[in-house]
């Protein structure tokens, strides 16, 4: 029987052997193009080694001194020892390199004593770092210590959104899905003798001070997963903030998907998304200035040919023509990849970068990305009532058909994308003809027969797949860029259709099973979406420091905030049934807005609300009662 405990970057292992013959511990270092060590040093019952197993993906290289130290202690001498690779298992030998599968197996005496433990710690520093990471999460302190520690530090985090009611299955289902939220993104700093953070940059190969994470896609995580941290864990998004702009620093860009670098996978500027929710939620960890710079740079710049995740793709066009145009002529060189996707994703991180421009006083840089941030309407075709992709010329790519995918739009099609306009959905019910047209529009996409042409993609891809298993017409909740959608009713003065859908979906697509989490996790996005949805709001624009509120799913939730302050969210009388808000309160005063402040909620208080098993048509529904646009807010009240 194996077991492990963990500390951030080290841990305790517990091997208990119920046969002699079998005793036996193997460790394995995988093979790679690149040279890795392994050495044994049985007379302090030690391995340590080298792992430089990153094959690199594409994207911009990493730097060839990005490599793993380790370090095991076991807690008795070994019996027997050696190495082994691919080709041969040598017994008596202390040390191997090679760019091959290799690695060291060791044997123990388990006639007094079956259990044998050891002690692991790693970094990206150098081997004297991770011996002293050893020291220092792990030292002398036994498997049970360790253990003791990871569970104080897991009711922690989990801690801090406690839940009551519902079903036993619902309750799983919520801390499942906060402890997914939480895996990622993961820290890559470590700390030095003066207890001071530092880490290895792979973006430059050197050794910087600070804080820096990794392993994290923005454009699924902008949406709900980093708002998440931003609401819970404040102090892990200062970190995280910080790092951004430490790779901005270090490279000559701003993050799209760090994976320990820059990888070529998806699309968007969404690290101002971050840095700009970060910083109108509070958060003071970064240098504002450097990061509207670092804006400014990625806005104007084409991506580098490496990867065009980084920079703007199409960046000329969308600064001259308002959009990145694209053409299903494939010789013609006027045209993008994905283009109308981009288009949309960079006029939100416009808005983005307007909002923390201005909040530091930078207002001429703020308002030419407020303006940039309308370039969403270049891509509605009015007609068609979709968003579709565009000629350099003006004219509308052809043939147009909203179900399929690809093209123009990145893993989804024009029923799916033609939402993305987060900083300013009224601005999008204007073009749609008004409101009465705009709800018609969110109710024909749920009501759609569930195709999927595979459009440029030439076959079926997961995401089509699980949006017809689900049934819910073109509405693709496994995917991420429809996860504000639902919340759009409350601009439609329809706040009841959102409880419903919102309702609909935790019930349909999220279980307490192995497959219980519909789609791709997306590190941490899919969950996000459910821990907002059953706390009963949900952040539809990042940047905006403001949530819609949809259908609380528990008698209460407690949310434990910095500064001692509490936020409780009650509802009464609820149920599967009862999933419409009658009526709500906060801190004791009538709440009739569908909008919630996100200094109302780290402030501390109680939001109340009284449940109904049928819609109530009448709260939320005025005008003055609905959210209003960030973007045309930002644009009115200050350009």
């Amino acid at each position: 029987m194996a077991e492990v405990t963990p500390t951030e970057r080290a841990a305790r292992l517990r091997f208990t052997f119920e046969s002699p013959a079998d005793s036996y511990v193997v460790l394995e270092v995988f093979g790679s193009k690149r040279i890795s060590s392994v050495k044994i040093i049985p007379g302090e019952n030690k391995i340590i080694g080298v792992a430089r197993n990153y094959h690199g993906r594409s994207g911009m290289p990493v730097p060839e001194n990005l490599e793993n130290h380790f370090v095991i202690v076991f807690d008795r001498p070994f019996s027997a020892s050696g190495v082994w690779s691919s080709n041969a298992i040598q017994s008596g030998v202390t040390e191997l390199k090679g760019a091959e599968a290799l690695g060291a197996f060791v044997k123990f005496d388990p006639r007094q004593n079956p259990v044998v433990g050891c002690k692991v710690a790693s970094s990206f520093i150098s081997a004297a770092q991770a011996e002293q990471n050893l020291e220092r999460e792990i030292g002398e302190a036994d498997f049970a210590a360790i253990r003791q520690r990871a569970e104080a530090r897991w009711n922690d985090m989990m801690g801090r959104a406690r839940v009551a009611g519902g079903t036993e299955d619902q309750r799983r289902t919520f801390y499942s899905a906060l402890y997914r939220s939480l895996l990622f993104p993961h820290r890559f700093y470590e700390f030095d003798q003066a207890g001071k953070p530092v880490y290895f940059s792979p973006y430059d190969g050197k050794v910087h001070g600070g804080h820096l994470y990794t392993d994290s896609g923005f454009w699924d995580t902008f949406r709900a997963a980093h708002p998440l941290i931003c609401l819970l864990y404040p102090e892990i998004a200062g970190e995280i903030l910080e790092g951004l702009v430490h790779a901005y620093d270090e490279s000559g860009w701003l993050p799209a998907w760090s994976g320990p670098g820059h990888l070529e996978c998806m699309i968007g500027n969404h690290a101002f998304s971050l840095l700009a929710d970060g910083w109108m939620k509070g958060i003071r960890s970064f240098d504002a200035e450097r990061a509207v710079a670092a804006m400014m740079h990625d806005a104007n710049t084409q991506s580098p040919a490496s990867c065009r995740a980084i920079g703007r793709d199409g960046a000329e066009f969308y600064n001259s023509l308002g959009y990145v145009p694209y053409s299903s002529q494939r010789a013609d060189p006027a045209s993008f990849r994905e283009a109308g996707a981009k288009t949309l994703e960079f006029a939100y991180d416009d808005f983005c970068a307007a909002q923390l421009a201005h909040a530091i006083g930078k207002n001429a840089e703020a308002e030419g990305f407020a303006r940039h941030a309308m370039n969403y309407t270049n891509l509605f075709d009015t007609k068609a009532v979709f968003m579709r992709g565009r000629k350099a010329d003006g004219t509308w790519n052809e043939p147009f058909y909203p179900d399929e995918w690809g093209g123009p739009f990145t893993e989804g099609n024009a029923w799916q994308w033609t939402w993305s306009v987060m900083q300013d959905e009224p601005g999008l019910m204007t073009l749609m003809g008004g409101e009465k047209n705009y709800a018609a529009q969110l109710d024909a996409m749920f009501a759609a027969a569930p195709t999927a042409r595979p459009g440029t993609y030439g076959h079926p891809i997961h995401e089509m797949t699980e949006m017809v298993a689900a049934g819910m017409g073109q509405y693709a909740h496994g995917n991420e860029p429809v996860h504000h959608l639902i919340y759009l009713y409350d601009y439609a003065g329809q706040p009841w259709k959102t409880q419903l859908r919102v309702r609909q979906t935790m019930a349909l697509l999220y279980q307490p099973t192995p497959d219980g989490t519909c789609g791709d996790e997306d590190t941490g996005q899919i969950s996000a979406w459910y821990v907002f949805s059953a706390l009963g709001f949900y952040p539809v624009c990042p940047g905006d420091p403001a949530y819609l509120i949809g259908s609380p799913l528990f008698d209460r939730a407690t949310l434990a905030l910095p500064q001692g302050k509490v936020f409780t969210i009650t509802a009464n009388n609820n149920g599967p049934q009862q999933r419409y808000i009658k009526s709500a309160t906060l801190n004791g005063d009538l709440l009739a807005r569908t909008v919630l402040s996100h200094e109302s909620i780290v402030s501390g208080g109680e939001l109340i609300f009284q449940m109904d098993a049928a819609p109530n048509y009448h709260w939320g529904e005025s005008v003055a009662n609905r959210p209003v646009s960030p973007l045309q807010t930002l644009l009115k009240n200050h350009f």
